[in-house]
Formats: structure tokens, C-alpha cells, sequence
């Protein structure tokens, strides 16, 4: 893997490793493949009651891209991975509680969040084994999309964003906890001290992001592009 996908030059202390140019492309090739998957499975599910719309797909694709955009705004960064952003994983939740779970997560738009995941390792190519990246972005990235199982609940959407974000602390922590152990204070459990590490970026960043979307014409805007959104 060293020197061809990724060199042992990475930014947090020994053992982490960065993407190397072939491994960009390797990921970035990966995100156009997913992509494909989820046009063919649109296609194959056309009469399908949770087909994904041309209008939902251009729907998602600007709230990643706005996603994308908030999470190079961070408040701060933490050592070894993580950062306070500016509501980027709330337009990942908006997607879900858009569309619900069936299309939020079983049809293309799963494949999108997987796909947002792996941009955001682009951005920031740095990690030390495959199953950590995975648990990392994908998954964790992945798991905002919980927030759809939510979207018909009275106070739906932060409902739904609490949970996308506790199921991202979820892998996050087990990444934590199977690969970063050793860093882990003596005395202190590994479990203890990931669940502390992630809640230090992840808790800051949803207390912000909720109140923000909490203040009613943040609320009322955000009510307006749903029903925009899920109108035919």
C-alpha cells in the first residue's frame, strides 16, 4: 500500500498514512462508481413507488455540494481527526428527512451519503487502515441518513438530525475504540476515551446546528425547501 495508495507522511504522529495522487483517483473512481450504481438502480426501480425523481436527484446533489462547502468552514479541528463545522452534516439529514428512509438509504441516495463520505476523505486524506476509513466515512457519514425514519414526526427534522448524528458517534466511537486504543490516557478505558473524543466535535456541532434551525424563520425557511423539495 506504501508509496501506490497511500505513503506513511500523515498529519497525526506516527502510523497514520495520507492518500498519494493514485490514491485519490482510486477513491475518486470509486465515488463515480457509486454514482453509476444508483442511476442504474433509479433505472431498474423506475415504476417503483420510492424511484427516486430527477427533481430528487438534483435536490441531493445540491445539498451535498452545500454540505460539502460548510464542512471546509470549521470552527476548529481536533488532533487526530474531526472537526466543529459550520451544519455540514445537516444537509445530509435534510436529504433523508426529505424522502424518508426507503429512499434515503435503500435506494440512490444511500449511495450518495456513502459517496459524501468518501468526499470528505478526499478533502481530508489522512488514516491509518482500510476498516478504519471505512468506519470513519462511509459508515459514519452514512449513518446521518437514520435522520429519514423520522421526517413525519412532529419536530421531525431534529429529531431525525439528533439520531444521524448519534449513529455517526456510533462508528466513529467503534473506530476509535478498535483502532485507536493505544492512544487512550493509562488507566483510562478505550471505550471511555473515544466516546469522549467524538463527542468533543460531534455534541458542539449539533448543539449549534439545533439551535440555528430551531429559530423560526431558519424553521420557516426550511419548511418552504422541504415542501419544495417533496412536491411533485
Amino acid at each position: 500500500m506504501n508509496n501506490f495508495f497511500a505513503t506513511p507522511e500523515g498529519g497525526w504522529g506516527d502510523g497514520s498514512v495520507h492518500l498519494t495522487t493514485v490514491g485519490i483517483a482510486i477513491v475518486i473512481a470509486v465515488i463515480a462508481l457509486l454514482l453509476i450504481v444508483a442511476a442504474i438502480v433509479r433505472h431498474k426501480n423506475a415504476t417503483h413507488k420510492s424511484a427516486l425523481t430527477t427533481k430528487q436527484l438534483v435536490y441531493s446533489a445540491v445539498a451535498i455540494a452545500l454540505a460539502v462547502v460548510c464542512s471546509m468552514i470549521k470552527l476548529f479541528d481536533m488532533p487526530m481527526g474531526g472537526s466543529v463545522t459550520l451544519l455540514s452534516m445537516l444537509f445530509i439529514v435534510l436529504i433523508a428527512y426529505w424522502y424518508g428512509p426507503y429512499v434515503g438509504i435503500m435506494t440512490a441516495v444511500a449511495q450518495k451519503k456513502v459517496a459524501y463520505g468518501l468526499v470528505q476523505f478526499v478533502l481530508e486524506p489522512i488514516f491509518y487502515t482500510i476498516p478504519q476509513m471505512l468506519l470513519d466515512y462511509p459508515l459514519a457519514f452514512g449513518a446521518l441518513g437514520l435522520a429519514g425514519f423520522f421526517n413525519k414526526k412532529k419536530w421531525g427534522l431534529q429529531i431525525g438530525y439528533i439520531a444521524g448524528v448519534i449513529g455517526r458517534f456510533v462508528f466513529a466511537t467503534i473506530s476509535g475504540v478498535v483502532f485507536f486504543a493505544a492512544y487512550a490516557p493509562e488507566g483510562m478505558s478505550p471505550l471511555a476515551y473515544s466516546a469522549g473524543y467524538q463527542a468533543s466535535y460531534l455534541v458542539p456541532e449539533a448543539i449549534i446546528t439545533l439551535i440555528i434551525i430551531c429559530i423560526p424563520p431558519v424553521s420557516h425557511a426550511l419548511a418552504e425547501v422541504r415542501k419544495r423539495a417533496v412536491e411533485a
